[in-house]
């Protein structure tokens, strides 16, 4: 009798391993996501409603700050995290590099979330006046395509200045001593130099780029997990609609995060856009041109087709856009 207890009680335990194991190995799925010191990710994140719809799946999320687009698609490539946003230019560099990675979702236009800054005491007073100047910027960038289309508007190439490749941190400090003469530079970067160091504007994406942000994944993760994926897109739409109606206190929840005054992340926020959606013909289009362009310049090595990296959500997530 003892002995046939015994065996009812190790199945019984042996059952219960087998459950708890299938429980941890569902709730140790993670889904990582790489952002960077602006956009609407900032938000989700702080807002938490992500982590309980997915938790309901079995799914973590993992946070991971990048300090550009370059480096995050570079997480992305090696592995370390599954989705990130980025701006125009990083998508196109990464894919020339050779990384696996699927077009997801956009975000609307901000062209002036992006410009070309001067010290407030330059004689500089237009691009063209940039001509044989030391230019700083993150290669690779959202703000490298401004910077050639700027050149371009302003009858120069991108051969009559010096880049100077730095990521924001060292291109700020580069700028403030003086060791550049202009800073290429996006928000929320672009909004405090502008009023912590009077910088002047020479030229902002307007009539020049469209500056979309990009939702990017992996493309094993976004294949694997497609739910999973059109939950987060959802998440981020609804957060983006919200902060459209509600800028004052968006900005005040954004505002400690960043680590920035009221006043410079008000701009920053208000100069975004907001309202994503998954990738369309248009858009396509237009960041065929942008690889296009770098191809010509040869900064990238080979001419891209931007509609063979573009997800295609399931028929269900298209239609509830």
């Amino acid at each position: 009798m003892r002995t046939i207890t015994l065996r009812r009680s190790l199945v019984a335990l042996f059952a219960a391993a087998i459950s708890f194991g299938a429980i941890t190995q569902a709730q140790a799925e993670t889904l990582r996501i790489g952002y960077q010191k602006y956009g609407t990710l900032v938000l989700l994140k702080a807002k938490g409603t992500l982590e309980k719809r997915l938790a309901e799946r079995g799914v973590d999320v993992k946070w991971t700050e990048f300090p550009g687009g370059p480096q995050l698609l570079e997480g992305l490539n090696v592995g370390s995290v599954d989705f990130g946003v980025t701006g125009e230019t990083p998508p196109v560099f990464a894919q020339a590099a050779g990384a696996d990675l699927l077009y997801v979702a956009h975000e609307p236009p901000a062209p002036t979330g992006e410009a070309i800054l001067v010290p407030k005491d330059s004689s500089i007073k237009s691009v063209a006046e940039l001509k044989g100047k030391k230019v700083a910027l993150n290669k690779g960038s959202n703000v490298h395509y401004l910077l050639v289309r700027a050149l371009e508007d302003a009858g120069l190439k991108y051969s009559d200045i010096t880049p100077v490749y730095l990521p924001p941190a060292d291109a700020r400090a580069a700028f403030e001593r003086g060791s550049v003469d202009a800073w290429v530079i996006w928000d929320p970067f672009q909004s405090a130099a502008e009023q912590q160091l009077q910088a002047r504007s020479l030229r902002d994406g307007s009539g020049l780029v469209d500056n979309h942000q990009f939702y990017l994944a992996t493309r094993p993760y976004a294949e694997k997990n497609p739910e999973v994926v059109g939950i987060l897109i959802d998440e981020i739409r609804g957060v983006g609609e919200w902060v459209k109606n509600n800028l004052d206190e968006a900005t005040d929840q954004v505002a400690p995060l960043l680590g920035l005054s009221r006043e410079i992340t008000y701009s920053a926020v208000e100069r975004q856009g907001y309202g994503a959606r998954f990738i369309t013909p248009d858009v396509v289009e237009a960041q065929q041109k942008i690889a296009d362009t770098f191809t010509d310049l040869k900064l990238i090595p080979r001419k891209l087709t931007i509609k063979d990296v573009i997800w295609t959500p399931p028929a269900k997530l298209a239609q509830a856009q």
